[in-house]
């Protein structure tokens, strides 16, 4: 007995607690930060749970989020500043959003992800994006209904719309700089925004309305060159990106009816697949796209049951996707020169040894390399329903 105790004694001089332990009523579980550029400095925004406001035995119904606000000369330096207005560690363990000013955007967004990126205690599954028109710290300051904590609430929001609607898609931070760091693709961000009275969202009133007075909405794409914002994509615009990089899993497109009317189509399943090639010694790269589709409305009077109207119903649903996707090519070849679809990336997976040629100069390639689209749908279904019975009314 006594042996055992004596081996007991030994190995408990090896166990160690946890180094890196810390409290939870020592830290400030942060849930979104905003990056700014104000003059020369950056300002750093952080979103806060209130612990006491997200219990439901103690909350007095006040905000359960509070914004703690610093600048410094470096990122890390303003989050560090932060510490002479927090009474708590800033931690950003479970950071759901990371938002980024226009005008840090447009000025360069490299230096400023650098500590982010080498940060251990972050996971690597938030959402990045770009507050359209405004500052980060600006759109952060807006209360939200349904979710009371405006960073889950922007969270889930974009998780639902990536997956319901093509013009929009959620990048990470891992993804994001993987684009920055590409030879052959220039990096996108979903655009976020404020609609309605922004003065008012940070006040009570905005989540004790039925009709809230501010507003936060995903809108457009944000092209970037490099590490420069340098425009954006319009909501067709952006349908049209996501068509062709394979990223829409479910949405809706109106079409117009053979005669007259408009119908909507649900797309069920998309599968783009992009190829490189050299053509009598330039670039090209063939997108070939099938869909999948149901017929979701019908606002015309056409038979559904007709097999020549559904194939007109596909053709004319090809013709508008492809359509919106030269929409998309056009604006980022001659507004933008930014190769944001991976044209180049196409071309070095067909051709390495071209390409080593061709990236040199490709700002000039790029622009006037020809992209050949072509879109196959198929129409399986028209829901519980064959013709409209709006048909009946008329």
């Amino acid at each position: 007995m006594k042996k055992c105790m004596f081996v007991l004694l030994i190995l408990s001089l090896f166990l160690t607690g946890c180094w890196d332990r810390r409290e939870l009523n020592e830290l400030g579980i942060t849930m979104a930060i905003g990056i700014d550029k104000v003059e020369d400095e950056y300002q750093i925004t952080t979103q806060v749970v209130v612990p006491s406001e997200i219990s439901a035995k103690t909350s007095t119904g006040r905000s359960p989020v509070t914004l703690f606000q610093a600048k410094g000369k470096t990122v890390y330096e303003a989050l560090r500043k932060i510490s002479k207005i927090s009474p708590r560690k800033i931690y950003a363990g479970h950071l759901r959003m990371l938002v980024l000013g226009e005008d840090l955007a447009k000025e360069g967004v490299a230096k400023s992800l650098d500590l982010l990126s080498r940060n251990w205690e972050l996971r690597s599954d938030f959402f990045v994006v770009v507050a359209k028109d405004m500052t980060a710290g600006e759109l952060l300051d807006v209360t939200t209904t349904i979710e009371n904590i405006p960073a889950n609430k922007m969270f889930s929001t974009l998780k639902m719309s990536e997956e319901t609607w093509a013009a929009t898609q959620g990048f990470t931070l891992d993804e994001l700089i993987a684009n920055l760091i590409s030879d052959g693709k220039q990096a996108v961000l979903t655009g976020i925004q404020v609609i309605g009275k922004q003065e008012m969202g940070s006040s009570k009133q905005n989540v004790e309305s039925i009709t809230p007075p501010a507003r936060v909405k995903y809108d457009g794409l944000a092209v970037f060159k490099k590490d420069k914002l340098v425009g954006w994509l319009t909501e067709r615009e952006s349908r049209g990106y996501n068509d062709i990089v394979n990223k829409v899993k479910n949405s809706v497109t109106n079409i117009s009816c053979p005669k007259e009317g408009k119908a909507t189509i649900e797309i069920v399943h998309l599968d783009s697949k992009m190829k490189g090639k050299i053509n009598k010694g330039k670039p090209e790269v063939d997108i070939n796209i099938k869909v999948k589709g149901n017929v979701g409305e019908v606002e015309c009077r056409m038979d559904l049951n007709d097999q020549e109207t559904m194939v007109k119903l596909e053709k004319n649903t090809e013709k508008n996707m492809k359509e919106t996707i030269n929409l998309a090519i056009e604006k980022a070849q001659k507004q933008y020169n930014s190769d944001i679809f991976g044209f180049g990336e196409a071309i070095h997976r067909s051709n390495p040894k071209e390409w080593k040629k061709l990236k040199k100069h490709w700002d000039e390639e790029f622009p006037e390399m020809k992209a050949n689209v072509k879109v196959d749908v198929k129409l399986e279904h028209t829901e519980t329903e064959g013709n409209s019975f709006l048909k009946e009314v008329k």
